[in-house]
């Protein structure tokens, strides 16, 4: 088995073993998007991401760090989650692992999941409009999950699935740049 086909193994697997505890805990979707919007928040600073995964750090200061950070914002469940994957040695994959979670429990509910990523928080109305325009371009049912990315300068980023759809300014210039090549 190559690294890659491992690594996507590891990831399932701890994305199974996650949405294994939100479908007995009773709150699926909200655990899910609890989860999802823990491992983002964890996983967009580089500085912090690179002490979780440091072997030289103490796994209870890792604990304190994780415990410090979402106890107030996030349920018991989700920041003991967090400090499993944490724990194992998965901090790199915090992001992953909640994506996949979130595929897994839209998949359960017959539905694709539309990672949204955006300089700044969307309205309920903005997100039900980019919800329908994503529903009509992959005739599917959506459920949209936001990532606040301040590196996405003006629109949005989309990724449904392997597909990415680039609004953002920059990928916009980037398009201009290869037509002129």
């Amino acid at each position: 088995m190559s690294d890659i086909a491992a690594a996507r193994d590891r990831i399932d697997g701890y994305a199974a073993a996650l949405f294994s505890i939100a479908k007995v805990d009773g709150g699926e979707t909200d655990l899910v998007d609890e989860i999802h919007a823990a491992a983002n928040a964890l996983s967009g600073n580089d500085e912090l991401i690179e002490t979780l995964k440091d072997p030289r750090v103490p796994a209870h200061r890792k604990q304190g760090i994780v415990d410090e950070l979402l106890a107030k914002r996030a349920s018991g469940v989700t920041v003991a989650a967090m400090n499993f994957i944490i724990s194992c040695g998965q901090a790199r994959n915090l992001r992953e692992i909640a994506g996949r979670l979130a595929e897994m429990a839209a998949d359960a509910q017959g539905e694709v999941v539309a990672e949204v990523r955006t300089p700044m928080e969307l309205d309920a109305e903005q997100i039900e409009r980019l919800q329908a325009a994503i529903a009509r371009a992959t005739n599917k049912r959506v459920h949209v999950r936001t990532v606040i990315d301040p590196s996405v300068v003006g629109g949005i980023v989309t990724k449904v699935g392997d597909t990415v759809f680039d609004g953002s300014i920059r990928g916009r210039f980037a398009d201009l740049r290869e037509q002129w090549s």
